[in-house]
């Protein structure tokens, strides 16, 4: 997406408020429909799909939040500790991982989720 602005009184110093950023815009560019709250990774970051996104359709990804995540660690994790999407599930591990956000509660080591804070 490109935000343009004709406005004469912008220069390049300036910021134009444009949303608050607890849900960004996404468009599916696959072939299949994105449920809703499927996580969605996002290059450096992780999003949750807010509602089903259809295929070549644009739909809101949660960007900001805390949510009860899939964990595939076999690791006990600490409240606090950076957390990352492994394409199935929340690690600790960032080896090849995106990054998630941070472990919002302790998990242990048998949990099969844990609470998350993305952003």
């Amino acid at each position: 997406m490109s935000i343009t602005t004709t406005a004469p009184y912008i220069s390049s110093k300036s910021a134009i408020y444009y949303q608050r950023g607890e849900s960004l815009d996404y468009k599916n560019t696959g072939n299949d429909a994105i449920p809703a709250n499927t996580i969605i990774g996002l290059c450096e970051r992780i999003g949750v799909a807010g509602t089903e996104i259809k295929p070549g359709e644009t739909g809101s990804v949660m960007v900001a939040g805390t949510y009860v995540l899939p964990k595939t660690s076999s690791n006990a994790i600490e409240i606090g500790v950076a957390v990352y999407f492994d394409g199935n599930g929340i690690t600790e591990t960032s080896t090849n991982n995106v990054p998630a956000g941070f472990a919002a509660a302790a998990a242990e080591a048998a949990d099969t989720t844990i609470l998350v804070k993305i952003g």
